[in-house]
């Protein structure tokens, strides 16, 4: 039993160590990386009564406003990732029905009259303010007791790097390479108690660029 929990803490250990280690994304990007520009709203609440059963199902979202001011037409794959403060990950857009966003759309058509969904926008954004995206990104509901969720999206910058997995090898016995891109990381507390999840209160605690 001892030797297995000193096996996990190395095992933690070592994950720490290549997180702590992890690079950080350039200031001045080097020639041929791009980073589009972003805006994005306060995470809202929408409910909807949903299935054969017409049962109240709840969902969070926010908009994201994607311009490219790059001086080149630029591919887009964007993916969105929640993690709360308990480590649940949850993909944007997973057991979400195109119903939902279509009630977005209705309730934001005068602000985002070409609101899209994450899943459908065109996979190229040209240059210019005329081309920008507005992005309407959801989640289903999480757990009630999460005091705070961060939001991760990848693909507004083609900057990579790579690193060496801190415990895994290769049949050579070299470390296995792991790859890291450049992502929006936005964070939120959230206040409020869980038995009354609609008075639930987003608190923007900031954003940053990070390696992941």
């Amino acid at each position: 039993m001892k030797s297995l929990v000193l096996g996990a803490l190395t095992v933690c250990v070592a994950l720490g160590c290549v997180c702590f280690a992890a690079p950080e994304p350039a200031i001045i990007q080097h020639s041929g990386e791009w980073t589009l520009s972003v805006t994005f709203t306060q995470p809202e609440q929408i409910v909807m009564r949903l299935g054969a059963a017409g049962r109240a199902q709840r969902f969070w979202y926010t908009i994201l406003s994607v311009t490219n001011n790059t001086n080149e037409d630029v591919g887009f794959y964007p993916q969105c990732d929640m993690m709360t403060d308990a480590f649940q990950i949850i993909p944007a857009g997973r057991n979400v029905s195109l119903n939902v966003f279509e009630q977005i759309k209705i309730r934001h058509q005068n602000t985002y009259p070409f609101l899209e969904p994450l899943e459908q926008v065109d996979d190229r954004i040209l240059q210019g303010e005329d081309n920008a995206k507005d992005i309407a990104i959801i989640w289903p509901d999480f757990d009630t007791q999460a005091k705070h969720v961060k939001f991760f999206i990848t693909g507004l910058s083609n900057e990579t790097a790579v690193v060496n997995h801190p415990v895994e090898k290769d049949q050579a016995g070299q470390p296995i390479k792991v790859y890291l891109r450049k992502t929006l990381e936005l964070s939120y507390d959230l206040t409020g108690e869980p038995v009354f999840r609609s008075g639930a209160n987003v608190v923007y605690k900031g954003k940053r660029w990070v390696m992941r």
